[in-house]
């Protein structure tokens, strides 16, 4: 089934349930297909049509759903891009896409005047926040030289609604989502209809999500945790409450308020949550399930979470963007930051993490391997976009190599152990940055930590920790804060006195990407 005809099925079995919820805006099944039919119509008046894709740089915002949903009605393709990235590197993917049009809201007016050679067609989305399309459009042609600037609000009124795409296969592109870019321009992941219907499916089924679901929409649309989430609520009929601007105080109120059931979010976000001086007395007993993914949750963390929300379940959801889930755990108050077991849709080895391994390299039980998933999964992609050398250096015979490292408990549990980047060999000894993280991050005083290796002459690489400290913690001073870091390190039954830091930095942040993850490559530079 395409997911045009999903929203169908959705509005008509549940039509006036609650489906999007933006600030004052509100809109149930039928009114959020009326807008889907009605902006296809209006992109198929710029020439727009099925297999042509559609660039969005905006924030997690009612307009932003109706377009996407526009996109899967038409058979058009959406490129939601990260209004956080550099304007050049937006325009780098809308060229590489071949996007034929680019909506953008005030956030992305440099990101779309970056676009100017690489797209034709071009419309303003005015927000209550930012003021109107109209006054966005005109400066976006301010400066001269740009091309007439459609208006959000015009493309609903642009033709008669086109009816639902029945013909459309469901093995054709739904959306390209394009990768972080971390070590070099971003990749584009194509996705079919049938790929994403089964991971909206599959995380509906994992994170115990029940019809009319409510669920906090916070992680960005361009991330494929957030454009799962959106289609996980869908499948089930459930409401998708958008927030356009990370702030743990109005989260909490939005799920106060809107009776949020299900958190899925990054660890980060997770623990600004409940470190954040609101969360003593949130009122949240409607939140029932918490699901996290992108990086390990520190076991810390995971009691944290227990603490303000009481979930029914706690689940860790370790996918990518290529293949939206590979494993889950259930209960992480049992086994915090265990990835447990396969996914529904997944079948997982673990290879030696050498050049030229292929998939019968495996490793024995206990010991670490990259941790690869058969693309026979119903989540999967079919190769990255215009990347061959990139399909070449993770596709091997059927199977996708994810470059994280991970091994499997006495039980046949995984726990992800990190990235092979991201492997400290101190001393001719492999120490992985989160073991050693989640012993620091229990120490008196620690807000958050990021473990990484640097050079040394005496270790070839150095455990080195870098430190945000709570309020008040570093009035002692830095070297008063390493010695106490040190002495807990030694102190600690957990961890091997060799794995211990070698050297501490403190800052008053650490440097993350869009998603929430911890940039470790920036640490390493710096």
């Amino acid at each position: 089934m395409n997911l045009g005809l999903s929203l169908l099925y959705a509005a008509e079995r549940n039509p006036e349930a609650e489906a999007v919820v933006d600030g004052q805006a509100r809109l149930d099944y039928r009114s959020l297909q009326r807008a889907a039919a009605g902006l296809a119509a209006g992109l198929a008046a710029l020439g727009v049509g099925r297999g042509d894709r559609v660039a969005l740089v905006l924030k997690n915002r009612r307009q932003t759903v109706e377009l996407y949903w526009a996109c899967q009605w038409l058979g058009a393709v959406a490129v939601p891009l990260s209004w956080r990235a550099a304007a050049a590197d937006v325009a780098y993917c809308v060229a590489d896409s071949g996007a034929a049009v680019v909506a953008f809201e005030e956030v992305g007016l440099d990101h779309a005047r970056a676009c100017l050679e690489a797209a034709d067609r071009f419309v303003a989305v005015g927000t209550a926040d930012a003021g109107s399309s109209a006054a966005l459009a005109a400066r976006f042609c301010a400066d001269g030289g740009a091309p007439p600037c459609e208006l959000y609000e015009s493309l609903l009124i642009a033709g008669e609604a086109s009816g639902p795409p029945e013909g459309l296969d469901d093995r054709e592109a739904s959306i390209f989502l394009y990768t972080s870019g971390t070590t070099g321009r971003p990749k584009g992941v194509p996705r079919s209809h049938a790929a994403e219907r089964a991971g909206g499916l599959s995380q509906a089924l994992h994170q115990s999500y029940r019809p009319g679901e409510r669920t906090l929409g916070v992680m960005p649309l361009y991330h494929t945790m957030g454009i799962h989430t959106l289609l996980a609520t869908q499948v089930v009929g459930g409401c998708y409450v958008c927030q356009p601007d990370w702030s743990p105080a109005v989260a909490l109120d939005l799920i106060a308020a809107e009776r949020i059931g299900s958190l899925y979010l990054a660890p980060t976000l997770f623990h600004d949550l409940v470190h954040s001086p609101q969360a003593a007395t949130a009122e949240v007993p409607s939140v029932r399930s918490l699901a996290y993914a992108g990086a390990a949750m520190t076991s810390a963390l995971v009691e944290r979470c227990v603490e303000v929300f009481a979930p029914e379940v706690f689940v860790n959801h370790y996918g990518s963007t290529e293949i939206y889930t590979y494993s889950v755990d259930f209960d992480q108050r049992a086994a915090p930051g265990c990835a447990g077991r396969p996914a529904t849709n997944a079948r997982l080895r673990l290879v030696r993490p050498e050049p030229g391994a292929g998939p019968d390299d495996e490793v024995e039980p206990g010991e670490t391997g990259e941790i690869i998933c058969h693309l026979s999964s119903d989540e999967a992609f079919c190769g990255y976009w215009n990347r061959p050398g990139a399909d070449a250096e993770t596709i091997r015979c059927g199977w996708y190599f994810t470059g994280d490292l991970g091994r499997l408990d006495e039980d046949g549990a995984l726990w992800i152990v990190g990235r092979i980047d991201d492997m400290i060999i101190s001393g001719g000894e492999n120490v992985h940055p989160l073991e050693v993280e989640d012993v620091l991050e229990r120490a008196p005083g620690v807000r958050e930590v990021a473990v990484v290796g640097l050079a040394d002459d005496r270790w070839g690489q150095a455990v080195t920790a870098f430190v945000v400290l709570e309020d008040g913690a570093a009035e002692a001073g830095e070297e008063a804060a390493a010695a106490g870091l040190d002495a807990y390190c030694l102190a600690s039954a957990e961890l091997a006195r060799f794995k211990r830091p070698r050297r501490y930095q403190f800052s008053d942040s650490l440097p993350k990407s869009p998603s929430g993850k911890i940039l470790r490559r920036l640490l390493r530079e710096e």
